[in-house]
């Protein structure tokens, strides 16, 4: 049976570092950013690009879903709404694929640190700060297993994820 991982967070959680890690913590392993499916310039949030995007997403992890050489799925994207989740589930291939959906939460403290670090690395814009603090408090409502990972470095929080 397959395993996909749906892991999701807000900006500047740790998705994408802890996704790496996972991949490598996991036998047969493929991961995807949802960011690469519309990762574009200038990026434009319009009704037809987050369908766009949603149709990229779904096309290749059921891709994976179905291609033999890959047992592990991962997969991050911000998915701060129940709807974003259920979307892209119904749309998946899931017989004989054991899902994980997961939401990474921190503390706004946490949060707050590891922005800051990226706008001073030039990794992102500083609006990034606030947008990130106000979807913060939304990942509390959806039906997912909640890690928080104030405390925890990426590699420990993976292998709490591959623990599951």
């Amino acid at each position: 049976m397959k395993r996909l991982y749906l892991i999701g967070g807000t900006m500047g959680v740790g998705k994408t570092t802890v996704c790496q890690n996972l991949k490598r913590l996991l036998p047969n392993a493929v991961f995807l950013d949802g960011d690469w499916c519309w990762d574009a310039d200038p990026f434009q949030v319009t009704d037809e690009t987050k369908a766009m995007a949603l149709d990229n997403i779904c096309h290749l992890l059921n891709n994976f879903i179905r291609c033999t050489a890959y047992e592990n799925i991962v997969f991050c994207w911000v998915m701060h709404q129940q709807g974003i989740l259920d979307n892209i589930l119904a749309r998946l291939d899931r017989e004989d694929c054991e899902i994980k959906a997961i939401s990474l939460v921190c503390t706004a403290g946490a949060l707050s640190e590891r922005i800051r670090q990226d706008i001073q690395a030039g990794i992102r814009q500083p609006g990034a700060l606030a947008r990130s603090l106000e979807r913060l408090p939304l990942y509390d409502t959806l039906d997912t297993i909640h890690i928080d990972v104030s405390g925890l470095s990426p590699e420990e929080t993976a292998a709490r994820i591959a623990s599951l």
